[in-house]
C-alpha cells in the first residue's frame, strides 16, 4: 500500500471504559479501520486528561481503575478518511474527533519473504 505525500489524520478521542455494542469501542473503531483497509490505526493511552464534562481522569495509584483517556490515530487519504468518519459516526457517542493534514514522510513494511 502506498501514501500520497500529503494526506490526513484523525485523532478520536475517547475513554478506555467506552462500548460499542458491548465491546471496547476503541477495538471496534481498530477493527473497523483494519477492515475498510486503512494504512494504519494505533491507540494511545493517556495517563491525565478531561475531556467536555471536565472530570479528571488519572492514572494515580488510587484511582488505577478510573476511565483513562484513549487517543486514536489513523493516517491515510482524504477519501479513506472521509468514508471512515461516515462508517463510525454512529460509534462514537461521547468524545472528540479532529482533522489535520500531514505530510507522509514514508510508511513502509518489510516483504514477506
Amino acid at each position: 500500500m502506498q501514501l500520497p505525500e500529503q494526506a490526513q489524520r484523525i485523532r478520536i478521542f475517547i475513554g478506555e471504559n467506552d462500548k460499542f455494542e458491548n465491546k471496547p469501542l476503541y477495538e471496534q473503531i481498530v477493527l473497523k479501520a483494519r477492515e475498510m483497509e486503512l494504512a494504519g490505526a494505533t491507540v494511545l493511552r493517556g495517563v491525565l486528561g478531561y475531556g467536555a464534562n471536565s472530570r479528571i481522569h488519572s492514572s494515580k495509584i488510587l484511582r488505577i481503575s478510573e476511565d483513562m483517556p484513549l487517543v486514536i490515530e489513523i493516517v491515510d487519504t482524504p477519501d479513506k478518511i472521509n468514508a471512515f468518519l461516515q462508517t463510525i459516526d454512529h460509534m462514537v457517542g461521547e468524545g472528540l474527533i479532529t482533522r489535520e493534514p500531514v505530510q507522509v514522510i514514508f510508511y513502509r513494511h518489510k516483504q514477506k519473504t
